[in-house]
């Protein structure tokens, strides 16, 4: 799975050279200093704007079943066989940047995780329209005035490999810089990328001595 992912600025200026598409005052105007994505906060993500790239501010996280949890993670290989995630996938798909993941192993030890090759990755994910949990409770004060939607995404995750594999059994499915808008904007790709294995060469980082393992 993935649960926690980061950002710097270096990354958000690599993203902006890789893909043309400008993310600076976005992340300013989410992060400040902070690096770490969590789960139920807002990031930088990159969508489809008709027939070119732009970037979007969305929080991280589908409503759980009954409104409870979250849902931060969608298995790739089935995700179009979930009601929860297949319109999203099919319609709504999206690009989330990062310097690196973190995973754990069952020792509950952290690993850091980026490309071997590039200083940003991209993972990638799909995203919905839902009521805000900042309305909620006005709604139930007030009455039903004043109720906003807003987006929030899903990363979509595969079967691990390499040395992630040696972590935990998921990783985020991830996109190479020439299929960003494959992944956006042409449906046909969808499924095949969907489907395919980790193809991104990952190095590990940790605190650990552990890391003498790999």
């Amino acid at each position: 799975m993935c649960g926690r992912y980061y950002v710097d600025d270096e990354t958000v200026r690599e993203i902006e050279r890789r893909t043309g598409v400008s993310v600076s005052q976005l992340w300013k105007e989410l992060r400040g200093e902070r690096r770490d994505i969590y789960p139920s906060q807002s990031a930088v993500v990159l969508r489809a704007e008709k027939d070119h790239l732009g970037a979007e501010k969305m929080r991280w996280g589908f409503p759980g079943l009954q409104g409870r949890g979250l849902l931060i993670n969608a298995r790739a290989e089935s995700a179009l066989q979930k009601k929860t995630y297949r319109d999203s996938v099919l319609n709504r798909r999206c690009v989330i940047p990062a310097k690196g993941f973190y995973e754990w192993n069952g020792a509950k030890e952290k690993f850091a995780f980026e490309s071997s090759e590039a200083p940003v990755l991209f993972l990638a994910g799909c995203f919905n329209r839902f009521e805000s949990d900042k309305d909620k409770p006005a709604v139930r004060l007030h009455g039903t005035g004043g109720v906003h939607d807003e987006e929030r995404f899903v990363i979509l995750t595969t079967e691990a490999g390499g040395r992630a594999a040696q972590v935990h059994e998921r990783m985020p499915l991830l996109l190479r810089t020439d299929e960003i808008r494959a992944w956006l904007l042409d449906g046909e790709e969808t499924e095949r990328l969907l489907h395919r294995g980790p193809e991104i060469e990952l190095e590990c980082k940790t605190d650990y001595e552990q890391l003498s393992l790999f």
